[in-house]
């Protein structure tokens, strides 16, 4: 069946002449952009390049304007792989040994003073790398909450906006190169296609296809306007609200952060399957997205009225993570306010899983040390070497658990 939407797609990707298309669906969009047939979408690969030609006929469909070069949807970016992990990848003309991403961009131009960009990374991993926490044998990573999940939710917003009545003018791009180190929004940032300094605020959407039963929705970047708490907090329509300051976070808001851009980012949490071959579209929550949608366009239309957001600068919070050289060999769950640090899955192998611990645990005390928040349980972390013995203390379903591990 995916073969067949592909086939129909690329039919009218070679320029027939045809009615006006209707728009697909949130899930005919991911099941299409997290297909095998486009084998994890890894930058520069042809695949990539495909799914940068879909998304181009879908901004084509809701009328976005081009806004990359040369009067084309296409931003290009050419970069040789960096080999050590702590250089700084440079961007190239081209030559041997280098790679070239695409940045796809669309614009509504209402001949407006101030400019919105909204944004969502489309390239994931293609059959895993150094990024992939799966331990198997080479895979197609499809990355479908990772990230076709907020391509999707982009151009629902698009499309809604579109067709609203707004004043603004408002730049949907969608990023190459985030999973090599934000390189699509890096090069955007310092090569943009329009005005920066006349850009009002940055929306971000990397991961939002998770959203749990209690709503928990994290936004970050929200010390990096005064105007934020108070507009997303009117805006609400019920959720859950996890709510991060910081302006700076391993996602593509970072680099408009560094221009002195107001952000947000939104995140509907870890998972199990993130980085493997097994996030697929069959997992996500669909009405959660379409809520998460609604609720950005909720958010736009409050600020359409208002002019350039008041920019600030936030503590960059990375800055303060300790450094240690053992893992309990956890995914922490990101969007957990509670006492402690909860876990949201367990490593196969690992110090966790031979202790015994299970999903869902919170754990309160490693060694001497309380756990009460995540900084706390790095903190905590951060005193072991490898090969010291210690206890961990976790709650589970109301009692309190004791066990011996060793890192």
């Amino acid at each position: 069946m995916k073969k067949i939407i592909l086939g129909i797609f690329f039919i009218l990707a070679l320029g027939c002449k045809r009615e006006e298309p209707k728009m697909p669906s949130m899930e005919q969009e991911i099941h299409i952009l997290a297909s095998d047939e486009f084998k994890g979408r890894e930058t520069g690969t042809e695949e990539e390049l495909r799914a940068a030609a879909y998304i181009r006929e879908l901004m084509l469909g809701i009328g976005l304007k081009p806004k990359g070069n040369a009067g084309t949807y296409y931003q290009t970016f050419t970069f040789k792989p960096k080999k050590d992990p702590h250089q700084q990848i440079r961007f190239e003309e081209g030559g041997d040994s280098t790679i070239t991403g695409t940045n796809v961009i669309g614009f509504i131009d209402n001949n407006a003073r101030n400019t919105i960009v909204i944004g969502a990374h489309y390239d994931h991993l293609g059959y895993g790398g150094e990024g992939s926490l799966y331990k198997g044998e080479p895979a197609v990573h499809n990355g479908a909450d990772d990230n076709a999940s907020g391509v999707a939710v982009l151009l629902d917003l698009a499309n809604k906006i579109k067709g609203a009545e707004l004043t603004k003018n408002y730049l949907f791009i969608t990023f190459s190169g985030e999973e090599m180190g934000l390189l699509g929004s890096n090069f955007f940032t310092k090569n943009p296609t329009i005005d920066l300094e006349k850009v009002s605020y940055m929306l971000n959407l990397d991961m939002v296809g998770r959203l749990r039963e209690d709503k928990t929705l994290s936004v970050s970047g929200t010390g990096t306007s005064p105007i934020w708490p108070q507009v997303l907090n009117a805006s609400n329509p019920g959720f859950k609200l996890v709510l991060n300051e910081s302006g700076v976070g391993p996602s593509d808001h970072t680099s408009f952060y560094l221009q002195d851009i107001p952000v947000l980012h939104f995140f509907t949490g870890q998972h199990e399957d993130y980085h493997k071959p097994t996030d697929d579209a069959e997992k996500l929550n669909y009405d959660g997205m379409r809520e998460i949608s609604a609720y950005l366009f909720s958010l736009v239309e409050e600020l359409d009225d208002d002019g350039q957001l008041v920019f600030r600068k936030t503590k960059n919070e990375s800055d303060e993570v300790p450094r240690f050289k053992v893992v309990l060999g956890v995914v922490p769950d990101y969007l957990y306010d509670g006492k402690g640090m909860r876990i949201d899955g367990i490593s196969e192998g690992k110090t966790a899983q031979k202790a015994g611990l299970q999903k869902g645990d919170v754990v309160v005390q490693l060694g001497d040390s309380a756990v009460v928040d995540m900084m706390s349980y790095m903190r905590a972390l951060s005193a072991f070497e490898p090969g010291d013995t210690t206890t961990v203390r976790v709650l589970r379903k109301g009692e309190t658990l004791k066990a011996p591990i060793t890192f």
